[in-house]
C-alpha cells in the first residue's frame, strides 16, 4: 500500500510539472511579451517610446485641448478613452513587453498603467518635471490602501479560540 502511494504522489508530482511546463496560456504570454507588434498595433518598450508613440499618434488640436487641462481633469477625462484604447491595444491585461516594464517599475494594474502613461504624457507636453519616482510611491500607496480595504471588508470564513493557560510554563510538562 505505501509504494502504491508513492506512485501517486509521483505521477501526481509529474502531471503537475508537465501541465506547467505545457501551459497554452503561460507558452502564449511568454511569446506576447517578446513581440515589438501585437495584432499590428507597435507596443513601446518603456515610458520614453510611449511618449513618442503618442506624440505620432494623436493629433495637433487633441494634444493642445489635452495639454490646456488641468492634470487630474485631463487623466480623469482621458481615462475611458485614450486610456481605454492603450489598455486594448499596448495589451495591458493579456501582457506585452510595455506591461513588462511596467510591472518592473512596481505598476501592475492595467488601470494604474494607463493612468501613469496619460499623467506622464500630460507632464511631458507642459514640459514640466516626470516625477516618476514620486508617482510610483503613490501608485504603491493607492495600491495598499486598496488591499486594505478589501481586508476590512473580508468576511472571516472561520474563526477559532483557545484557551490559554495563565501559566504557560505549566502546559510544556516542566
Amino acid at each position: 500500500m505505501r509504494i502504491f502511494g508513492v506512485t501517486i504522489i509521483l505521477l501526481a508530482s509529474a502531471l503537475a510539472v508537465y501541465c506547467q511546463q505545457n501551459d497554452p496560456y503561460e507558452e502564449k504570454y511568454q511569446w506576447r511579451i517578446q513581440q515589438e507588434e501585437l495584432y499590428g498595433v507597435y507596443i513601446p518598450k518603456d515610458v520614453n517610446d510611449a511618449l513618442i508613440q503618442l506624440n505620432k499618434l494623436i493629433d495637433k488640436e487633441s494634444k493642445a485641448k489635452f495639454k490646456a487641462m488641468p492634470e487630474e481633469q485631463a487623466v480623469h477625462k482621458l481615462f475611458f478613452s485614450l486610456g481605454r484604447w492603450m489598455t486594448h491595444n499596448w495589451s495591458f491585461y493579456d501582457g506585452s513587453r510595455l506591461t513588462v516594464y511596467l510591472q518592473n517599475m512596481g505598476i501592475h494594474h492595467p488601470d494604474d498603467m494607463c493612468r501613469f502613461i496619460i499623467r506622464v504624457y500630460h507632464r511631458s507636453l507642459n514640459k514640466k518635471d516626470l516625477g516618476i519616482k514620486q508617482l510610483l510611491e503613490d501608485i504603491h500607496a493607492k495600491e495598499e490602501a486598496r488591499k486594505a480595504e478589501r481586508l476590512k471588508k473580508g468576511v472571516i470564513i472561520y474563526e477559532e479560540r483557545r484557551k490559554v493557560p495563565k501559566d504557560s510554563t505549566s502546559t510544556n510538562g516542566n
